[in-house]
C-alpha cells in the first residue's frame, strides 16, 4: 500500500492493520487514544489515531468523524500549519505525518501571526455544523448566533459543570464560585464576533516540526471566542515562547483592551472539562480559575 492506494482506498486500511501489511510503529498521541506511525510502501509515513481496545466501551458515534471535519476546516482557512486528513472512517483516523522538530523563537512568531489570521478567517456562528467532542467527551456545537457570553455559559461552562458536581468531582465553595461566573457571564465582558478556534489550545496540541512551522492537531475546532484558544494556550505551564507567540498575534490583530483578566474566565471551560473527565484533581484549579473571573469582573468594572 503506497499513498496514492490509500488516498483512493482509505477504508481498506483496516485491513491491512490487522493483517499486518504495514510497518506500525507506536507513538505518543495524547491520553485518549491508541497512536501509531504508519510507513508505507512508498517510504511516505502517515499518523494513526485508534479507539484502545482497553478503554472498555466502542468508539462514541462520531468521535473520528469530528476531529476531521474539525482539521479540515482549520486548514481550510489556509492560516496555520494543519496536518492533511488522509483517512477518517469510524473506527480510526489517519493524517499526514508531521516531522517534530525544536520549538524556536522563529517559529513561535510565525505562529502567533498564523493564529491570528486563522481566527480572523470567522465562522457563521458559535458552534458548528458537526456534533463535537472534546477529549472523550460530546461537546454541543448547535450553532446560536450569540451573544458569545450567554452561549459559553450554555454551551461550553454549564454542561461540564454539571458532570463535574454530579460524579463528585466539584463541590462546597468552588462549585459555588462557578455558578457564580454561570450566573454572572454577561457582566464579564469580551463580547466578539464567532472566530475560527480550536477550541482545545492547551500546549500538548502544538506539534512543533522540523519545517519550523507550528501545527495545531486534535481540535475541538468551533466557532467560538479567540482569546479561549490564546487562555488555554497559557495552560499547564504554557508552551515553549509563549511570550514571542502572544506578541507577535497582537500585532497582527490586537486585543481587546481587558482580555489578560479574561483569561481565567476562558481557561475555565478546559479545567472544567478535566474535572469531568479525570475527576476532583483538578478541582483547586477550577474554583482559582472561577475565582479569579470574578476578581477579573471587578476590577474592570472600576476601570470602566
Amino acid at each position: 500500500m503506497d499513498l496514492a492506494y490509500l488516498r483512493e482506498h482509505p477504508e481498506h486500511l483496516p485491513t491491512f492493520l490487522t493483517h499486518q501489511r504495514i510497518r506500525e510503529t507506536p507513538v505518543s498521541g495524547g491520553n485518549i487514544c491508541a497512536a501509531s506511525r504508519l510507513t508505507l510502501d512508498d517510504g511516505h509515513s502517515v499518523f494513526a489515531k485508534t479507539w484502545p481496545e482497553t478503554a472498555g466501551r466502542p468508539v462514541p458515534e462520531g468521535f473520528f468523524a469530528a476531529e476531521a471535519a474539525g482539521l479540515r476546516w482549520l486548514r481550510d482557512a489556509g492560516a496555520v500549519a494543519v496536518p492533511e486528513v488522509v483517512v477518517a472512517l469510524p473506527e480510526l483516523l489517519a493524517l499526514d505525518w508531521v516531522e517534530p522538530g525544536e520549538p524556536t523563537p522563529e517559529a513561535a512568531e510565525r505562529f502567533g501571526r498564523e493564529l491570528a489570521v486563522l481566527h480572523r478567517a470567522g465562522a457563521p456562528a458559535f458552534g458548528a455544523e458537526w456534533p463535537g467532542f472534546i477529549g472523550a467527551l460530546p461537546q454541543d456545537n448547535t450553532p446560536e448566533s450569540g451573544p458569545w457570553s450567554a452561549w459559553f455559559a450554555r454551551r461550553r461552562l454549564a454542561p461540564y459543570f454539571r458532570l463535574s458536581v454530579d460524579d463528585g468531582a466539584l463541590a462546597g465553595v468552588r462549585a459555588a464560585l462557578v455558578e457564580q461566573v454561570i450566573e454572572r457571564i454577561g457582566e464579564l465582558g469580551g463580547d466578539e464576533p464567532p472566530a475560527r478556534i480550536h477550541g482545545d489550545l492547551w500546549p500538548g496540541n502544538l506539534l512543533w516540526g522540523a519545517d519550523d512551522r507550528v501545527w495545531l492537531v486534535d481540535p475541538a475546532a468551533h466557532g467560538g471566542h479567540r482569546e479561549t484558544d490564546l487562555a488555554q494556550l497559557a495552560l499547564f505551564g504554557g508552551p515553549p515562547h509563549l511570550d514571542r507567540i502572544l506578541a507577535a498575534y497582537d500585532e497582527t490583530w490586537p486585543l481587546a483592551d481587558g482580555w489578560r483578566e479574561r483569561v481565567p474566565l476562558h481557561q475555565l471551560h478546559l479545567l472544567l472539562v478535566h474535572t469531568a473527565l479525570f475527576g476532583a484533581a483538578y478541582q483547586d484549579a477550577v474554583g482559582t480559575a472561577a475565582r479569579a473571573a470574578l476578581r477579573g469582573s471587578r476590577r474592570a468594572t472600576v476601570d470602566r
